[in-house]
């Protein structure tokens, strides 16, 4: 009986000796080792996810084609003219070569609103074109401004007066100080405090500045007259004669500063004068003038208003 439990018990083991194996000795990972696994797990995430907003970037960036009529523009974009006989040369060379620069958009709801390009989009219509080539982009309200504010400045299709209302936009709706703002312009902080000070000025000057009928550098001598009446009537003088900055300075500056009349006080001759005057009306009852002129000359006015007037004052002389 003892040599059949030893021989079943030798099948067995022979039959199954990898699950014995492993049942004595089962292979477990250390903590380090599964803290590494889990370490790369993520890592391999974050690597797709991250691949994924590559993809989604390079889609956005990518150019395409638009219609027209799927875009429109910024209602907030700080440039409000644009120069008719400028947009004609535009169209005609987008005839010719197309529109070489796409414009920047971004999705709205159901349509493609500006970021940058407004002028292209508007020469490109007057060129008759139904499509245009467009970057797709998606910014923030106040990346929307400073984008279309920098793309102006750089082009120098601002005039002061529309530089100066986007750069009290940074200040007032985004709470961007005058720092902020010159280093997002790539200008001096002084720059950017003497343009938002023409806002200050009389609105019928600040349309004259808009019109370029006088320039900032006018505009901005006009500050130091308190009163709007006398800023506009400064510009109209600028404007009508033609004064350079220099002349429009020394012109406000009298404007601000009369010469105050001085007070012509009586000599002692006047005084003189005065006083014989007085004691002649008394005698003769009447009014009396002495008017000197030059090289002490002059006359005696004494005046009478009748016949026997006339001939009580000769009387009366003759008596002297």
């Amino acid at each position: 009986m003892a040599a059949k439990k030893m021989g079943l018990g030798r099948g067995l083991n022979v039959l199954i000796p990898e699950q014995k194996k492993e049942e004595k000795d089962p292979v477990v990972a250390k903590p380090k080792e599964k803290i590494k696994e889990v370490i790369k797990e993520v890592e391999v995430v974050k690597e797709v996810e991250v691949v994924k907003e590559v993809e989604v970037i390079k889609e956005v960036e990518k150019e395409i084609t638009l219609k027209l009529s799927e875009i429109e523009p910024n209602r907030n974009q700080p440039r409000k003219q644009f120069d008719e006989d400028g947009l004609e040369e535009l169209a005609e060379s987008i005839k010719q070569f197309g529109v070489i620069q796409p414009l920047v958009v971004q999705k709205k709801e159901d349509y493609y609103e500006i970021i940058a390009g407004e002028r292209r989009w508007r020469a490109a219509r007057m060129a008759g074109l139904k499509k245009v080539p467009v970057i797709i982009r998606d910014y923030e309200e106040q990346k929307v401004l400073e984008v279309a504010l920098i793309e102006n400045i750089q082009r120098q299709n601002l005039n002061p007066m529309e530089e100066a209302k986007a750069y009290e936009r940074l200040n007032q709706e985004f709470n961007l100080t005058q720092d902020e703002i010159a280093k997002k312009v790539s200008k001096s902080r002084v720059a950017i405090t003497n343009t938002m000070r023409l806002l200050k000025l009389d609105e019928r000057v600040q349309k004259m500045v808009e019109e370029e009928l006088i320039s900032s550098g006018h505009a901005r001598c006009l500050l130091s007259l308190s009163q709007n009446d006398m800023q506009y009537e400064a510009a109209t003088k600028i404007m009508d004669m033609g004064l350079s900055v220099r002349e429009a300075e020394s012109l406000v500056k009298r404007m601000a500063n009369p010469a105050k009349k001085e007070e012509v006080k009586p000599n002692e001759h006047e005084y003189l004068f005065k006083e014989i005057e007085e004691n002649m009306k008394q005698r003769f009852g009447t009014k009396v003038h002495i008017n000197e002129k030059k090289n002490h000359k002059g006359k005696i006015e004494i005046e009478y208003y009748s016949h026997e007037d006339l001939e009580r004052i000769i009387d009366m002389l003759q008596s002297i």
